[in-house]
């Protein structure tokens, strides 16, 4: 399962996801790519591509990213809370760990549909 997090206009805060998922001890093992997209902003970090393989894997993500979303909580920023599988795209900032893996399980199944963007 490949998953997209987009940067909603922050793009340090992929740069900051990046790196807390490397640090983490069970995300860092995850195949994280950075993501540019061609133009004026050549260069500039667009998303990130994480490869999910298993179930564990997805667990370690979610744990990963909501740990990464509390810590960032305290100075007032979101960003890089819009996920992207096929053509499935959800706002994930409110969802906690168990939600987010939760609905990742449910996007993989193909289960999710439509009211994923309400999850």
């Amino acid at each position: 399962m490949r998953v997209r997090i987009e940067s909603d206009g922050e793009k340090l805060a992929l740069t900051e996801l990046q790196g807390w998922l490397a640090r983490d001890p069970n995300a860092r093992r995850l195949s994280v790519t950075p993501v540019s997209t061609p133009g004026p902003t050549m260069g500039t970090l667009d998303a990130l591509e994480i490869v999910l393989g298993s179930v564990g894997d997805i667990a370690n993500f979610a744990v990963g990213y909501a740990g990464w979303r509390l810590a960032r909580a305290r100075g007032g920023t979101r960003g890089a809370r819009t996920l992207t599988f096929g053509g499935t795209t959800v706002d994930i900032s409110h969802l906690d760990a168990e939600q987010l893996a939760e609905l990742l399980r449910r996007l993989e199944a193909g289960e999710a549909g439509d009211d994923a963007a309400q999850s």
